[in-house]
Parts: C-alpha cells; structure tokens; sequence
C-alpha cells in the first residue's frame, strides 16, 4: 500500500505585483511546452517582472502544465497576451533586445545580458519601453527577428556547452535587470542626450521598412531575388542603428515620397 503523503500544490503568490515603469516586456516567440511558459513566468515573477506576451505558442493557451510549473506565479500567466506575429508584440515598444546564443552575421550591436540590463534602465529614464525577445526552444529566433531588434543580447558561457533552457534564459536577463537596481525613474546620468521628439515606436519603423522596402522594389534596387531577403535584413538593421525619433521617421517618409514624386521645381534651384 502506498503510505506516502498527497503532493502538495504549489503556493500562489500572496501578492499581487505590478512591475516598476520602465520594466521590460518578455516576449517569448514561438514556445513549444507550456512547462517552459510556466518557468519562465516563475523566472519573471521572482525578479519583479509581470509583462508576458506570447506569439504564437505551439500548445494550446492556457495550458494547465504552465501553470503548474509556474509555482505560484499564476498573474504573469493570467495577464499574458497572445499575438500572432512578432511584429505585432512588439507595435507599442520604442527598443527591442533579442537574445541569441551564435553569431548572426548581422552588424548590430551585441551586448551581455548585464549590459543589456543597464541599457535597458538608461532606456527607462527617458520613458522608452522595452521587450526582451526569446526564441523556440530547439530553433532561438529566427533571423527576420533577430534583424527587426535595435540589440543582440548573448550570455558568456562555456564554449563547449552553452545550452539554455528557455527558463534559464529568461531568468539570467530578469535577474541581471534586477540588480541593476535604483528606480527607472531618476533623472538620466550626466551626459545623457534628452531627445526633442520621442523614439520611434516598433509600429512606426514598421510602416517605415514597409514603404521604404515597395519603393527599392518598385525602382529595382532590391535584386537579385535570391539575394532580396538579406538585403531587406540589412537595410533594417542599418536603420535601426540610427535609433530614429518620431520626427525623424516622419521626415525620412516625407524624403522618400518626395523622390518618388518630386514635386515641380518651386524656384529653389536657379
């Protein structure tokens, strides 16, 4: 006869939290077990993090499996919005961090994930939000996500073995964000250049790559076709770098319209 004791249920949080402002969005792209959702919503919570956002999860959302896993974490995993695409998730954020565990090929700046939190709660001081990407367990991100992030983020570890599981991932960035430490909300550092405009939303680069890429295409730049896909990767990336405000991606439109339909000459030009 089996004597043992009945399995205790994991205790839910007594309180409930509200990330400081400037707190990151985790978004996890893709995630294949609803076992590692709830690791990482336990991850988020035990580092003062509630925002989760899923695209696209490959197991039926909500799973009970998460919310086993989460051991008591179950607000993140109550308060979790779904997206269909990456693009979408990311919409109302200003910077975006995607986390890799190889090289990209990509010019684009790459971080630890200590220099990652810092940049993060700079970020926060001038009112810019920010998501952390996560990719598929087996896969990561894919480089269409990697390309469309304003920073690669890796985590130094043993050359010969640097498998993460998606839990340990999210727990690394969340605890280094953490100790970072000092509310988000202080006066920016000495030197700190204050913006004129705000930064660009994700929403607003998008409609940017949209109209910039019709236009090459439309004018034959972006040729040949097998090559159209890593071209389009790196003119994203090269802007991106620039980290436009909202006037400037307002101006570089009006730039673009303007040279696809000039208009007649105003006596400017002599």
């Amino acid at each position: 006869m089996d004597e043992r004791p009945p399995r205790k249920e994991p205790a839910k949080a007594t309180t409930v939290f509200t990330s400081e402002p400037g707190a990151p969005v985790v978004i996890l792209v893709n995630p294949q077990l609803a076992e590692n959702i709830g690791s990482c919503a336990r991850a988020m919570l035990n580092c003062g993090l509630t925002e989760m956002r899923l695209v696209k999860p490959r197991t039926r959302w909500p799973h009970p499996n998460a919310f086993a896993s989460a051991s008591g974490a179950d607000q993140v995993l109550e308060n979790a919005k779904l997206y269909d695409t990456t693009a979408e998730a990311v919409a109302d954020l200003q910077q975006i961090f995607a986390t890799t565990a190889r090289q990209r090929g990509m010019a684009k700046p790459l971080m630890t994930a200590r220099e990652a939190a810092t940049k993060i709660r700079d970020f926060a001081t001038g009112g810019e939000r920010c998501g952390i990407l996560f990719g598929p367990e087996r896969t990561g991100l894919e480089n269409d996500d990697v390309a469309a992030a304003d920073f690669a983020v890796t985590v130094p570890l043993n050359p010969g073995f640097t498998s993460l599981n998606l839990g340990q991932a999210v727990l690394i960035l969340a605890y280094e964000w953490y100790q970072a430490g000092g509310p988000v909300n202080e006066a920016p550092m000495m030197g700190t250049k204050r913006r004129r405009s705000p930064a660009a939303g994700k929403q607003d680069m998008q409609a940017l790559f949209e109209h910039l890429e019709e236009e090459l295409g439309r004018a034959g730049f972006l040729f040949p076709l097998d090559k159209r896909p890593r071209m389009i990767r790196n003119i994203r990336t090269m802007l991106l770098r620039a980290g436009m405000t909202e006037q400037e991606v307002r101006t570089f439109r009006g730039m673009v319209k303007a040279l696809v339909n000039p208009r007649p000459n105003r006596g400017n030009d002599e």
